[in-house]
């Protein structure tokens, strides 16, 4: 009996991902946990590994669609089986296989879209959604003259009135002599690149953080001379004896989770219905990774546990992986406080925003050798700004200013930190 594998509920608040890769065709035959296809959920592509053993008779999405829990993917069968017209609950339960009919009735209302073409959203903005809805106009139906395919205002105008749709842009592009996908609008050529899911979750992620938290950020300065000159020396000896590479991050986080340790209001969250701060006596450090699709933050589980060669593995490992997308969701979860290291991209000092619902992120910024005055004389040491952001409706500015003072005695005084590992 054929199976309609939908897509799972993947836990964490997640309702929706994109189609990134089908890693199987129409008529292959597969095994169970073979990997499917690749979906990009929240901040992680992930593969999603077939329930069902047998033959791939249909396919419901492509790569680029946007698809949401319990959306049919693909139905499993033996070969030469009619296709169902509805999908099975992802428990495994399949249902009873007869033929797709052209429309299907949702809950005693008119027909709809076959499944497989309401699986596809049309490309439209909310404020244009808001149109065809007012004007009656369904989307399904439009014929989109923007870029990709694109439905504007004009578009569902011309649709009420029953009128031939627009040239498509390509066709207009075209024309004028432009490239495909640059348009021309009232003010000249423009090229419209449709938003990655990643990117609409780090706008989302950045606007709810805005809003929630009362942020404030503090800047220290640190004199890395010391610091550095450890660095240099343990990094040749490191990278020989572990094969791994050294960098001087190891250093950060372990100074960070001593001051965790003395200040553990920064390593917490707020229960507002509860009324309770949660102090959190596990200290998973978030190490926020420049990627080409965005921003990404891995998270090294237990930090204060590991010594600096394990530090360096981990970081390095955690990075390269987001860097290609190979992230679990678990390694991006659970996190208690977070680096953002801007040092190497340059600036002075930057205010990063809290990675919710944490109540503090470190920002490192850039290490160069400055004139400073020590003793009273004019000497070059290796300075570096420190900040952090912090949620003010918690945690004070005194607070603040004491948590970076320690910070930077620890990061100017390695010896003070080497003594409390």
């Amino acid at each position: 009996m054929a199976f309609v594998f939908n897509f799972p509920d993947v836990g964490e608040g997640i309702h929706e991902g994109t189609v990134v890769e089908w890693l199987v065709a129409e008529g292959d035959t597969v095994i169970v946990d073979q990997p499917l296809l690749k979906v990009e959920t929240d901040k992680a592509v992930v593969e999603l590994p077939s329930p069902k053993a047998g033959t791939v008779l249909k396919i419901h999405c492509v790569a680029g669609d946007l698809i949401h829990v319990d959306d049919a993917l693909v139905v499993i069968g033996e070969a030469g089986e009619i296709v169902p017209d509805s999908g099975a609950d992802t428990t495994g339960s399949p249902k009873v296989s007869k033929p797709a009919p052209v429309s299907v009735v949702e809950d005693g209302g008119e027909p709809t879209a076959p499944v497989a073409q309401r699986l596809r959203r049309p490309l439209a903005t909310p404020k244009t959604r808001a149109l065809a809805r007012r004007l009656g106009v369904d989307l399904a139906n439009v014929a989109g003259s923007g870029a990709g395919g694109r439905i504007s205002d004009d578009d569902v105008e011309r649709a009420s009135r029953d009128e031939a749709p627009a040239a498509p842009a390509a066709a207009v592009s075209a024309a004028v002599n432009v490239p495909a996908n640059v348009t021309i609008s009232a003010d000249g050529p423009v090229e419209r690149v449709a938003l990655t899911h990643l990117r609409k979750v780090i706008a989302g992620a950045m606007r709810s953080s805005k809003q929630i938290s009362a942020h404030v950020t503090h800047v220290e300065e640190a004199d890395a001379t010391a610091l550095m000159a450890s660095y240099r020396n343990l990094k040749p000896q490191i990278e020989a004896e572990y094969g791994i590479k050294f960098s001087v991050l190891p250093f950060f986080v372990k100074a960070l989770v001593e001051c965790l340790k003395d200040f553990p209001m920064f390593n917490a969250s707020v229960d507002e219905e509860a009324g309770e701060m949660v102090l959190k006596k596990y200290y998973n450090i978030g190490i926020a990774v420049d990627t080409p699709q965005g921003l990404i933050v891995p998270v090294i589980k237990d930090a204060g546990s590991k010594d600096m060669v394990q530090l360096a593995r981990e970081v390095a490992d955690l990075a390269g992986r987001a860097r290609e997308r190979k992230l679990e969701l678990d390694e991006m979860r659970g996190g208690s406080c977070t680096i953002t290291n801007i040092g190497p991209l340059g600036g002075v000092f930057a205010t990063p925003i809290i990675n919710q619902p944490e109540l503090a992120i470190l920002g490192l910024h850039k290490i160069e050798q400055r004139p400073v005055v020590r003793d009273g004389q004019i000497v070059i040491r290796d300075m570096m700004y420190l900040s952090t952001s912090f949620d003010h409706r918690w945690i004070d500015g005194a607070q603040g200013a004491r948590f970076m003072t320690a910070f930077s005695r620890l990061v100017s005084n390695p010896n003070l930190l080497l003594a409390r590992l």
